[in-house]
């Protein structure tokens, strides 16, 4: 079986964040000392698997590419929905955390349990998802646009 690899939804402001982060974490590993003790050495092991896992992401990244406007949740959509009965809705772009937040967006990445279980839906669509307490939430995509044209969606 052969390893597929999972392609991730950027913000072109987001790349450049996870870039730089990318590339002062390589500075700073090129310039450090060879570790002369058990806490540096978990430092410097610690360094490395963060620059590895940047540079997957960095690999993987599909940056700003619009997707489909379909109505259909999806990385790099942004999404509104009501969970459970609460009136008021909630809108988050769905994509890689990184820290930041598009256009002042919260963003939510697809492998947490709220984007598993909105990937996929279609607007007016209701599903569920656990918790971390144990519990199960309902939520409903109310809506779903591409990334950049959430602002004159309405």
């Amino acid at each position: 079986m052969m390893n597929e690899t999972k392609r991730v939804w950027l913000t072109a402001d987001a790349y450049d964040r996870v870039s730089s982060e990318y590339e002062a974490l390589c500075r700073q590993r090129d310039e450090a000392d060879a570790p002369d003790d058990g806490e540096r050495l978990v430092d410097g092991r610690h360094l490395r698997a963060r620059i590895r896992q940047l540079e997957d992401l960095l690999h993987n990244a599909v940056v700003g590419e619009t997707p489909p406007d379909d109505g259909v949740a999806e990385p790099g959509m942004v999404l509104t929905v009501r969970l459970d009965d609460d009136p008021e809705p909630e809108t988050f772009l769905l994509g890689v955390r990184d820290g930041g937040k598009a256009d002042e967006l919260e963003v939510y990445s697809p492998d947490s349990p709220l984007g598993r279980a909105l990937t996929g839906a279609r607007q007016g669509e209701e599903r569920s998802y656990v918790v971390p307490s144990g519990a199960t939430v309902r939520v409903t995509l109310v809506r779903a646009v591409p990334y950049g044209s959430h602002q004159s969606a309405g």
